[in-house]
């Protein structure tokens, strides 16, 4: 029994894939991090594009134009 307990603890097989499991959960967690972050600056930008659009599309942005 003890020279099965020793076997186990010496054992490293599936260490590689608690290591690959640890480094997948870290970059999701990095990404909803990076995510998070600019989430409201893209708003904030997505918001100007749109005022932008909607004022050259109701021609308020349009200065100059020909009557021919």
């Amino acid at each position: 029994m003890f020279k099965f307990i020793e076997k186990f603890q010496k054992d490293e097989s599936g260490a590689v894939t608690v290591d690959w499991v640890v480094l997948a959960g870290a970059v999701v967690a990095l990404a909803v991090g990076v995510v998070a972050t600019i989430e409201t600056s893209l708003e904030g930008a997505a918001s100007n594009i749109d005022s932008q659009l909607d004022s050259v599309i109701t021609g308020s942005a349009i200065t100059d134009v020909d009557t021919n």
